[in-house]
């Protein structure tokens, strides 16, 4: 009740509340709330999850639009032979924290979408997070053909015709789904590309209206934005054109049943070309890049990498608004309550007038002792987790009770802990540290210094290469030479995900630069007082300050990958050698490390305010949400005056 009073208190209603004639509409294919929700399948849903959760804490006027996946994304298990196995739950939707959603008739509200020779209908749902509706559209019900009920199944399901029904869900049914609840979205904010489709539904409806077609992309462009994430082309939705004429025709050309289309498909593809002119695929960046008024990318390095790539485009600058985490979700409460008590921090309140300012810069009233402890707690409650999590990883391959007693004996809190987990495709390099192994084994079995890590991850199903990565992974964890000092956990979620951003010493990252966008899970470790060493990749680049972690190797690219990645595996080893276990381990005569408190200070402020999802909102409204906002309201102004005119 104290969080959901109050919201006009907010900074974004204090500067613009009365500035906006709707909600910003948020679309994403993925969303991350909470491990319970399963449809998410890493950082870009978890991402969106966290933006859900800040516009709340900031009270702004929101709405996200997704899909109701009831198989959500594969829990992941591995065999004894570290082979990758796939499973899909059925979510039981009465048990879920979600609602059916009720129309403005009082009926629960279905929206249909015109296919090649019938209907498609999806269901409306509601997840609400804190004071932000989000919609979640679900073709499983009765209305369609059991051959179209399985559209919203699965996230990222592999095949390209039923994954382009599911972007046609999204993009269009999610627009009626608003229309139809009477919701006129100011700015309409898509996050990736999977939701163009929203670009050519507002599009059709406009020409539905009697707007000419070029005129109707006008306004459909001035009061959208975009959010690009991934670094290279070809990482980004592609659909064959022939496909999206056979499935996308009846709702664009028209069919003649309902008086469909009013924009050419032809038009749609040639809007969608790509950067290498192809015209025989619609490219979805391409498309959203073309139809929105403003794109950003998700750091600054980012940036320069995507427009160096899309810059064949046109003259679109994309800019810079880096990734942030929501840290109530992240920073684990031994931690909080030392922010609370020492510094007066109130994470969920933080940009109200009553949140302490700027408590970050005063990390250093909080005694080492404390600090120390309290990351002690964290990193007992994940030794505890990981140890039954593996117990149950080794009883099922069949391990001996001995094998599975010894477990009580491995992660024990006084050794470095290293901690390494995110989506294993293969420039992540989570092999990276493997590179020598008799220098690996010296450094984790030394007896005065030991160390140990733990991985966790899954690889997409059609991944191939990176479920290899996984494998490779397992093989070591359990070779002689390793087994005791490194561990792979299965089935990373966002509840695997928190123990370790909260209780590993050393956050590691090692992507082949500049491939990863952003990343978030460092910032999470680093706003509990976790350690980064990491390559000058994604927001590390500008995240690192010299004295809050260890950077990687350098800025320069060799164009060598072998080369490069034994070098960077060298300065590995070179800074794990000689900075970071003697660091952690000289301690004072209250067996304190000083040292390593003041890296930890140094990673907490200079992180849980500037890669917060709070200050990334904020970025978001000053720099896109707003101005996109003003275009769309002076042209509305500017149509009404010739309207009247007429």
């Amino acid at each position: 009740d104290r969080y959901m009073a109050g919201g006009q208190e907010h900074w974004f209603n204090r500067e613009y509340g009365a500035s906006l004639t709707g909600p910003i509409g948020y679309f994403c294919a993925e969303y991350g709330f909470h491990e319970s929700l399963g449809i998410y399948s890493g950082g870009l849903g978890v991402l969106a999850g966290d933006h859900i959760k800040s516009a709340s804490d900031m009270a702004m006027p929101f709405v996200g639009v997704g899909l109701l996946y009831k198989r959500g994304y594969f829990r992941q298990t591995i065999d004894a032979d570290g082979h990758q196995e796939h499973a899909y739950p059925d979510f039981d939707l009465a048990r879920l924290p979600i609602l059916r959603v009720l129309g403005q008739d009082g009926a629960p509200l279905t929206i249909s979408i015109e296919l090649p020779e019938r209907d498609l209908y999806a269901a409306v749902w509601l997840v609400q997070v804190g004071r932000v509706p989000v919609l979640l559209l679900d073709t499983d019900i009765p209305d369609n053909a059991e051959s179209d009920r399985p559209v919203t199944h699965i996230l990222y399901v592999r095949g390209r015709e039923m994954r382009l029904h599911q972007e046609l869900v999204l993009g269009a049914g999610g627009v009626r789904a608003l229309n139809a609840l009477g919701i006129k979205p100011a700015v309409w904010h898509l996050n990736e590309g999977h939701s163009a489709f929203l670009l050519i539904e507002r599009t059709r409806a406009l020409v539905a209206q009697g707007v000419a077609l070029e005129d109707a992309l006008q306004q459909v462009r001035a009061n959208s934005i975009f959010t690009i994430h991934t670094p290279v082309s070809a990482g980004n939705e592609h659909f064959d054109a022939d496909l999206v004429r056979r499935v996308a025709g009846p709702l664009y050309d028209g069919d003649g049943r309902k008086g469909t289309g009013g924009v050419p498909v032809d038009r749609i593809l040639e809007l969608a070309r790509g950067v290498d002119g192809d015209n025989h695929q619609l490219d979805m960046t391409a498309l959203s890049l073309r139809l929105s008024n403003a794109a950003n990318a998700v750091s600054k390095l980012h940036s320069v990498t995507a427009n160096n790539t899309w810059q064949g485009l046109g003259n679109k600058q994309i800019l810079a608004v880096t990734n942030g985490v929501h840290m109530p979700t992240w920073v684990g409460q031994p931690m909080r309550s030392l922010y609370e008590r020492h510094l007066g921090a109130e994470l969920d309140n933080v940009d109200a007038p009553n949140g302490v300012e700027s408590f970050w810069e005063r990390t250093d009233q909080i005694p080492d002792m404390d600090l120390w402890e309290a990351h002690q707690r964290q990193k007992l409650e994940m030794s505890i987790f990981a140890r039954n999590r593996l117990r149950h990883q080794f009883a099922r391959h069949g391990e001996a009770p001995g094998t599975l007693e010894e477990l009580e004996d491995n992660l024990d809190v006084g050794t470095l802990t290293i901690g390494f987990a995110r989506r294993f495709a293969t420039y992540k390099r989570a092999s990276l540290i493997f590179s020598d192994m008799d220098r690996l084994a010296r450094l984790l079995w030394d007896k005065d210094r030991p160390v140990q890590i733990i991985f966790a991850g899954k690889a997409h199903p059609a991944d191939r290469p990176g479920q290899g990565v996984i494998q490779e992974i397992f093989a070591r964890s359990r070779s002689p030479q390793l087994r005791g000092r490194v561990f792979i956990l299965e089935d990373y979620d966002m509840r695997v995900a928190r123990f370790m951003v909260q209780g590993v010493d050393v956050w590691l990252n090692n992507p082949r630069r500049p491939l990863e966008a952003s990343g978030t899970s460092g910032m999470k470790a680093a706003s509990n007082g976790v350690v980064n060493l990491s390559v000058l990749d994604g927001w590390w680049d500008e995240g690192w300050v010299g004295d809050n972690g260890w950077a990687i190797g350098g800025r320069e690219i060799n164009p060598d990958e072998g080369a490069q990645d034994y070098g960077d595996a060298q300065d590995l080893y070179r800074i794990l050698e000689q900075e970071v276990v003697p660091l952690y381990y000289a301690r004072n005569k209250d067996g304190v490390p000083e040292g390593w408190t003041a890296e930890m200070r140094r990673s907490i402020e200079s992180t849980i305010w500037k890669f917060s999802t709070i200050r990334m909102l904020h970025e978001y409204v000053e720099r896109m949400y707003m101005p996109a906002a003003h275009i769309e309201a002076r042209g509305r102004a500017s149509r009404r005056t010739a309207n009247e005119a007429g």
